[in-house]
């Protein structure tokens, strides 16, 4: 039989997922936290890289795949960092007053000192690709594009036993201008990786008394 004659591949069957599948799906989810508090442990680069690969499939509009990963590894360079965080932490809790900003000022809002993985997340809005296809009533879903990309990455990192932390206390511009990316470029997130220090199922901000929960039914409209 010529090649001419050879019959296309299948195409490869969808996977099931069964109810156990779905019940560890609902736990990675209720354990999927912010993480501040890491353990120095290095994490292996080919896990690190594995994440991204798995961030990259998430999806996109127009396909354009806007994401930038860029990772921070340079001693000097995230001493930098965490004096701009530093900068606009002082910032922030300027703009509290009383209890408030005495709770505000006891939190521990990153993990950029202990954390082994800084990995800065980038959105291109001018890039090409997808050719601007759901960008013209929308150019905002360029970004969303790049959080979910965030969101892959960061259930990919609690099932490989990793701890995320999303740093957005800095001042965009000064983060691109100090990392020398292109102008352009807008910062989505800054992550920190790495094993956590403790786990816990709660939140945070809610175990240490800066805002509980709200029941899903305020955040649920039904137009008839």
């Amino acid at each position: 039989m010529s090649a001419a004659d050879t019959p296309p591949p299948s195409p490869p069957l969808p996977p099931v997922f069964d109810a156990e599948f779905r019940a560890s799906f609902e736990t990675l989810i209720l354990w999927r936290r912010d993480v501040r508090r890491f353990r120095r442990d290095a994490v292996d680069p080919a896990l690190v890289h594995r994440l991204m690969a798995l961030a990259d499939r998430s999806p996109s509009v127009g396909n354009s795949q806007p994401w930038r990963f860029v990772l921070v590894e340079g001693a000097a360079l995230r001493d930098q960092v965490r004096a701009e965080f530093r900068r606009a932490n002082a910032e922030a809790l300027a703009a509290y007053h009383g209890e408030q900003a005495a709770l505000y000022a006891q939190l521990k809002l990153s993990g950029l000192e202990e954390a082994p993985v800084h990995l800065a997340v980038f959105v291109d809005p001018s890039t090409e690709q997808g050719a601007g296809l759901g960008r013209h009533t929308m150019p905002e879903t360029i970004g969303y594009s790049a959080v979910a990309a965030i969101h892959t990455l960061w259930l990919g990192a609690r099932a490989w036993g990793l701890g995320v932390g999303w740093v957005s206390i800095f001042d965009p511009k000064a983060l691109t201008h100090l990392l020398d990316l292109p102008a352009s470029w807008h910062l989505v997130g800054y992550l920190c990786l790495g094993y956590p220090e403790e786990e816990h199922i709660d939140p945070e901000l809610e175990r240490h008394g800066w805002q509980a929960r709200t029941d899903l039914k305020t955040r649920i409209f039904v137009k008839p």
